[in-house]
C-alpha cells in the first residue's frame, strides 16, 4: 500500500471515529404537547386505555370516534382493538342522477328497543354545565403558558409543591384515571358535558376513580412529578375536542 493510500485510509478512519462521537444515541421521547404521528389512520387499543382517552391523545372529538367506529356508549373497548383515526366523509350524488326509491318495511327480528346515541345520552350526571364557573385547579403560579406556536403547549402548566391539592375545575365525571398515555404520567380526564373536557397531568396521587362524579373545587389529586421533571399540575381544556386556551375560561386572580 502506497503512502498516499496509508494517509487517505487514515484520514477516513479518524472522520469516522469523530461522527460517531460527536452525536451520542439520543432516547426518543414522547413530548404530550404534540400528538403522536398517525401513520396507519388506526389507534391499537393497550390495556388501561378509554375512548376519551384515546380521543384526548390525538385532540379528537369523542364523540367522532364513537360514530365513526360504531361504539356506542357506555364506551366500552377491549385491549386490541382497532379504532379507526380516519374522519367519515358524506358521500354527494348529484341531483340529476339521483334516484328515489320507496324503502321495504323490515320486521325487527326482536323487540329489544335500541338506544340511539344523542350528544347528551352520555352527560346525564353534567348536562346543566355550560362552559362557565370554571375554578383554578391549584394554587401555584403559571411556569408555563397554551401557545400553539413551537414549542407547544396545549395547556398551561401550574407549579406547586409535592403532595399539594388539585382540584376539579368544574363539576364533571371522570371519565379517565390512569398513567397509559406517555408523557402525562398520572394523569384524570373529567367529562363536564358534551363538548367540554379537561385534564390534569403529573399527578403524585389520584383520589377518583373513573365513573365518578365530582363537583367544582373538590380535591381530585395531588400535584406530582409522574411524567416530567419537577412537581407541577399541566392543565388542559378541551372544547369539541380542541384544546383551548384555559386563561380564557378561568376566573382572574387577585
Amino acid at each position: 500500500m502506497s503512502d498516499c493510500s496509508k494517509k487517505m485510509l487514515f484520514l477516513m478512519t479518524c472522520l469516522l471515529i469523530a461522527s460517531c462521537s460527536h452525536d451520542p444515541a439520543r432516547v426518543a421521547v414522547t413530548d404530550l404537547r404534540s400528538p403522536p404521528r398517525v401513520t396507519s389512520g388506526q389507534h391499537i387499543v393497550q390495556k388501561g386505555e378509554t375512548l376519551y382517552s384515546i380521543a384526548w391523545l390525538y385532540s379528537r372529538d369523542f364523540r367522532e370516534l364513537s360514530d365513526n367506529n360504531n361504539i356506542r356508549h357506555p364506551y366500552t373497548i377491549y385491549p386490541g382493538q382497532k379504532i379507526s383515526l380516519s374522519v367519515r366523509r358524506p358521500i354527494v350524488v348529484s341531483s340529476s342522477k339521483a334516484v328515489v326509491t320507496t324503502p321495504k318495511k323490515v320486521s325487527p327480528k326482536n323487540n329489544k328497543p335500541v338506544k340511539k346515541y344523542t350528544a347528551n345520552s352520555s352527560a346525564k350526571k353534567t348536562s346543566t354545565f355550560t362552559g362557565s364557573g370554571w375554578k383554578w385547579p391549584a394554587n401555584g403560579k403559571i411556569i408555563s403558558s397554551y401557545s400553539l406556536k413551537m414549542p407547544v403547549n396545549k395547556g398551561i402548566d401550574i407549579g406547586g409543591k409535592l403532595g399539594e391539592p388539585v382540584k376539579a375545575a368544574a363539576n364533571g365525571e371522570v371519565v379517565y384515571a390512569g398513567s397509559d398515555l406517555s408523557g402525562y404520567g398520572r394523569l384524570i380526564i373529567l367529562k363536564h358535558n358534551s363538548s367540554y373536557l379537561s385534564a390534569y397531568a403529573h399527578n403524585k396521587d389520584l383520589f377518583v376513580n373513573e365513573g365518578d362524579s365530582v363537583k367544582a373545587g373538590q380535591k381530585i389529586a395531588e400535584i406530582g412529578s409522574t411524567g416530567t421533571t419537577e412537581p407541577k399540575l399541566h392543565f388542559e381544556i378541551r372544547r369539541d375536542g380542541k384544546p383551548v386556551d384555559p386563561m380564557g375560561y378561568l376566573p382572574g386572580r387577585r
